[in-house]
């Protein structure tokens, strides 16, 4: 382990202790590299732990089938580069990633953000503020309401929106209380299923697990994609009227992507179908979604014994907002980041992190918490139930904060760019190296990233 980076090593032993690990599974690790993002956070550390942990979790596995731990390294340049953007279109030009009506709006006592990106949650916050879809009008009308009573009538109406805190106010709020009391990790042992048929090769680990996709922007996509980059088959499986034309082709590398409908009966049985042949799911709805189309964890246990089942909320998974949609940038602002970044840099606006690194980290853990399970399922034949949040990654990252006056993060050179072009459905792109190598079994992707809804619903 690098002894220049104490909060990285910090930041590992939490994230590894949270998933079951002790001080041998960092014992290997190497982080190399130097220099922090501009932020008021250790965000290039929790990008180098989140990604070396989910590596050592790789590396685990790797041991448990073939007897010898590889080393891992981790570049935390490349894992803050990663945590940003990975691909560099050639001649074309990504979509962009907010909705013109998205953004920090200032209310009569406070701010307040709104989440606009999905068309209904634009149509709910239009609506409930008697807007059109013009941002100085939003603006105007935002201006004359407290801000968390317009977070209330948004929420309540079904769409995303959250008021800014500081950190103090979060502290003492009934869910940020309820937040710190859970673990970074919620693990639980489930029924043992019949034998993986699935072996662990050393230079493709996960090559044969079927992972059953469900999930959207953005902590998923990047578990997904992760698991990906070892092996992995990644089915995604999306409604038919969902896009985010602003990440997939950020996400999608690695993946095949579906469409079903799971409302309807017929299509619902061709995902139990699915189900009952994968040895992963990752989703990220609400709690109570997947249960009120009777596919709650009990279900999906009995349809798939052993599943490795991992899912994520946004604000946790107790107290009074357990079951409320969020985003990264919205929880930002609700946990007191946006507001420490605007006190401490002296704006005059929310100032939340340079990348969406709550999504990011949360998504190496789910990555981390997919590849314990497979671990489990190896040596016991146990399945395994695992929970994240957003809102407890962002407690981990304000419990490690940044040393003032570190050295500044270089910038990208074309060397960080891995010389191979990706073909993509848009057109050529290149991507960064991998942040992540383990001994023996380099991080690859065998498809380049695809649009949703492209390929069959099977396997």
């Amino acid at each position: 382990m690098s002894t220049i980076e104490p909060r990285v090593t910090a930041l590992l032993h939490e994230i590894c202790g949270a998933l079951g690990g002790n001080g041998d599974r960092i014992a290997d690790i190497h982080v190399a590299g130097a220099g922090e993002a501009a932020s008021v956070f250790a965000v290039t550390d929790l990008a180098a732990a989140s990604i070396g942990a989910a590596g050592a979790a790789i590396a685990q596995l790797i041991a448990v089938r073939r007897g010898v731990r590889p080393s891992v390294r981790v570049d935390r340049r490349l894992s803050f580069m990663w945590f940003a953007l990975s691909l560099r279109p050639q001649g074309w030009t990504r979509p962009p990633p907010w909705d013109p009506i998205a953004g920090d709006y200032r209310a009569a006592d406070g701010w307040i953000r709104l989440h606009t990106n999905a068309p209904h949650h634009r149509a709910v916050a239009l609506a409930t503020l008697a807007a059109p879809p013009d941002k100085e009008r939003v603006a105007e009308a935002v201006s004359h309401w407290n801000a968390e009573d317009l977070e209330t009538a948004i929420v309540a109406n079904g769409g995303c929106a959250a008021t800014m805190h500081s950190m103090k106010e979060w502290a003492a709020h009934a869910q940020g209380q309820a937040v710190a009391g859970e673990p970074l990790v919620q693990l639980a042992v489930t029924d043992t299923g019949p034998a993986p048929s699935w072996s662990v090769s050393a230079e493709r680990p996960l090559q044969g697990v079927r992972v059953l996709d469900l999930t959207r922007v953005l902590a998923g996509p990047v578990a997904t994609r992760f698991l990906a980059g070892f092996g992995a088959d990644v089915l995604r499986i999306d409604p038919p009227w969902w896009d985010e034309p602003g990440v997939v082709p950020e996400v999608t590398l690695g993946k095949r992507c579906a469409r079903l409908d799971v409302r309807d009966q017929v299509q619902r049985a061709l995902f139990e179908g699915l189900l009952a042949e994968a040895d992963v799911l990752v989703h990220g709805y609400r709690p109570d979604a997947l249960a009120r189309l009777g596919l709650d964890a009990r279900r999906r246990q009995q349809i798939r014994p052993g599943l490795v089942d991992v899912s994520l909320d946004a604000y946790g998974w107790r107290g009074p907002w357990a079951s409320r949609r969020g985003f990264d940038s919205l929880v930002q602002m609700s946990t007191g980041i946006a507001e420490a970044g605007m006190r401490a840099m002296r704006k005059d606006r929310p100032t939340p992190l340079p990348v969406q690194a709550l999504d990011q980290a949360t998504g190496y853990l789910m990555a981390a918490a997919v590849v314990h399970g497979l671990a489990e399922r190896l040596t016991t034949g146990s399945g395994c139930e695992a929970r994240t949040s957003l809102a407890r990654t962002a407690a981990l990252l304000i419990s490690h904060p940044l040393d003032q006056g570190a050295p500044p993060l270089a910038s990208e050179t074309p060397e960080d760019q891995d010389g191979t072009i990706e073909h993509t459905a848009w057109g050529p792109a290149r991507r960064l190296k991998p942040p992540l190598t383990i001994e023996g079994a380099p991080m690859r992707w065998d498809l380049p990233a695809g649009p949703l809804g492209a390929a069959p619903a099977s396997w």
